[in-house]
């Protein structure tokens, strides 16, 4: 595959029609997958999905919610798991080397928004077991302002936690997702500072969801 070779299959293309079904049915039947609070992503145009990652059956869950293609930035590892590199294919995923700073997909992320796409992003870089969120990377920050595109908050969680690239596909999940309003990122400057600010933002806006759909246990008051 030529990964960073011009994808021009629109969303209402019927095989995005017919994988679009598919990912619901595995998703909310198989998976079991609950929606906290649905998307209210633009209904054209281009904007950034941004979520915390639990595995690599994020991107399946995700777009099982998402009427709109959600073009997802991905770790080339991923396109290992042969079985899948059809639907990565078909959708458009932009791969990306976790080795070093690729900008060559940055630039070609850039180029889908350009396009009117959904770009999907976990900028956390890496997946992360507990429910903690990661540090996000600047990139996102950078990529919002630079683009203009609006961004959207979601929230993952679930038994998908831990489990390896294959397992995750094929044994059952339950998983909890809830997404967010548009991320207010006006005012900021497409400058060291502002991307700073943005990506402060954005990991915040993640985090409100954590906590309001998915909070952690309460504990037990232990003061006499």
């Amino acid at each position: 595959m030529e990964e960073r070779a011009v994808f021009r299959r629109r969303e209402n293309n019927p095989l995005i029609r017919v994988l679009q079904g598919i990912t619901v049915c595995y998703a909310r039947i198989y998976h079991g997958l609950t929606v906290a609070r649905s998307p209210h992503l633009p209904k054209k145009g281009a904007a950034i999905l941004v979520c915390n990652h639990t595995s690599s059956l994020d991107p399946i869950l995700l777009q099982a919610i998402c009427p709109r293609l959600v073009r997802w930035m991905m770790a080339k590892e991923y396109f290992q798991v042969k079985p899948l590199r059809f639907f990565f294919r078909a959708v458009g995923v932009i791969l990306v080397d976790r080795g070093g700073r690729d900008m060559a997909a940055t630039r070609a992320a850039l180029r889908a928004l350009d396009d009117g796409y959904v770009l999907g992003v976990f900028p956390e870089g890496k997946i992360e077991t507990s429910s903690d969120l990661l540090p996000f990377m600047s990139g996102i920050g950078m990529m919002a302002l630079r683009s203009g595109a609006p961004v959207y908050a979601a929230y993952l969680d679930g038994t998908q936690r831990g489990k390896d690239m294959v397992e995750v596909y094929v044994h059952r999940v339950r998983a909890t997702v809830a997404f967010g309003p548009q991320v207010d990122l006006s005012g900021l400057n497409n400058d060291k500072e502002g991307i700073q600010t943005a990506t402060a933002r954005i990991q915040e806006a993640v985090e409100a969801l954590k906590n309001t759909y998915c909070p952690p246990p309460a504990t037990a008051d232990t003061s006499s």
